[in-house]
């Protein structure tokens, strides 16, 4: 019991150098303030057309939901998308639901997002095959489906609160505390707001770093597909379509290094910034490893095989339009607890997904139910960080965004509910 921790660490290692090389990417970008200047710029050229705006940002916070589970660093866009849409005539409930529900839909939808999708499959016992391919397709029809009823929603709302501002669900302090930190002048600082050169090279090769791991993490060989058989496996000795953690931290330490010559960041700031992004990656690692463990001492001890034979005996009769369901109300009790998307999926994937597995049922929906119930609960959770730091940037209390997004959310589940069991029944 005591050594099943440390050994979780020896068993997640492939996820963990991962996610410190990611940490270290992320800084590298945050530095040149490219992503932050970028949005700013699209802003100002949308002047006067500021509805535009919800589901063009909504849209590219999912991308990075979806594919690397961009959250936590999302808290730095609350004030800066509230300034915009104060000014533009919203309220700063709008500014916060575009980051929020926008990121939070593509990260509900992860298609191959580390933190959820590769944690949960790399945590699947040996000997259960998992098609990646249809793991994204799934994950690209949870992600669609949430962001279009999100986008709904939020346009729906910035519409009224433009047309009638006695339309705001904020409360009276909290609109006088809008307008002291957004209003007036702190909503017009950013006018003349331009990007750099090398801001928008450093733009291009972030996106091309994500979607070159894209490229690299879908299965082409289950499809068929040979062209990149021959020449791609030169940077890492695998060719796309076999890559996974190791390659992948290859491929974004050298991209870091990239950026930061393209930025002409000195050798000990680079440095600096780099293992600070490590750094801030140190408390998700704690939590893969030490959940990981628990998998270890379940394996060491066939408490594994006991829980798995047990509750198969009690769920090997319930119909797949009953279990897919049962299975998501479950994992949404299971995220409260464990907000955690790498921490739940270490923990229930080698359970669920073997369970799933053992009684015929599709693995690869039974861990995107997993995902999609974990990324619902995010979008509200009091225990998630980015949620109230971000909502403290933007004057907005937490009550006020439970009033706000608890239909959405609830809309969000059953749409999800019944995309999952009508998958699962014809998977």
């Amino acid at each position: 019991v005591l050594m099943a921790p440390i050994l979780g660490f020896e068993n997640a290692i492939d996820v963990s150098i991962f996610v410190l090389v990611l940490g270290g990417f992320l800084a590298t970008v945050a530095r040149t303030q490219a992503l932050e200047t970028g949005i700013q710029v699209l802003v100002k050229k949308l002047k006067g057309n500021e509805l535009k705006l919800i589901p063009i940002l909504m849209f590219i916070f999912s991308i990075g939901g979806t594919t690397y589970g961009m959250l936590e660093e999302t808290v730095g866009f609350y004030a800066l998308l509230a300034a915009t849409m104060v000014m533009a005539g919203m309220d700063t409930i709008v500014s916060s639901a575009i980051v929020l529900l926008g990121a939070g839909s593509g990260v509900l939808g992860s298609t191959i997002n580390p933190f959820a999708v590769g944690a949960a499959v790399s945590s699947l016992p040996e000997g259960i095959a998992v098609n990646q391919g249809l793991i994204i397709l799934i994950g690209v029809i949870l992600w669609l489906s949430t962001l279009t009823i999100s986008i709904l929603f939020v346009r729906s709302y910035a519409k009224k609160v433009i047309k009638k501002k006695g339309s705001t669900i904020l409360s009276l302090r909290e609109r006088k505390e809008m307008e002291m930190e957004y209003g007036g002048e702190a909503a017009k600082k950013e006018e003349n707001v331009k990007l750099t050169t090398k801001q928008k090279i450093t733009l291009v090769l972030f996106a091309l770093t994500f979607l070159v791991m894209i490229i690299a993490f879908i299965p082409w060989a289950d499809f068929g597909v040979t062209i990149f058989d021959k020449w791609t496996a030169w940077l890492t000795g695998l060719p796309f379509g076999s890559w996974w953690f190791y390659e992948a931290a290859v491929w974004f330490l050298i991209m870091s290094v990239v950026i930061g010559l393209v930025n002409r960041t000195g050798e000990k700031q680079f440095v600096d910034t780099f293992i600070d992004g490590a750094d801030d990656m140190v408390g998700v690692i704690l939590i893969i490893a030490i959940a990981r463990g628990a998998s270890v001492l379940m394996q060491v001890t066939h408490l594994d095989n006991y829980i798995i034979f047990n509750a198969a005996e009690a769920l090997k009769n319930v119909p797949s339009v009953v279990f897919a369901p049962l299975n998501y109300l479950l994992h949404v009790v299971l995220s409260i607890l464990v907000p955690s998307s790498s921490g739940l999926a270490t923990l229930s994937s080698p359970i669920i997904g073997s369970l799933a597995n053992q009684i015929g049922y599709s693995t690869e929906v039974t861990v995107m139910t997993m995902v999609a119930a974990n990324g619902l609960v995010n979008l509200i959770t009091p225990t998630c960080g980015a949620i109230m730091g971000g909502l403290a940037l933007a004057k907005v209390e937490y009550a006020t965004w439970v009033k706000f997004a608890g239909k959405i959310v609830l809309t969000i589940a059953l749409v999800n509910i019944v995309i999952l069991t009508a998958l699962m029944i014809f998977l």
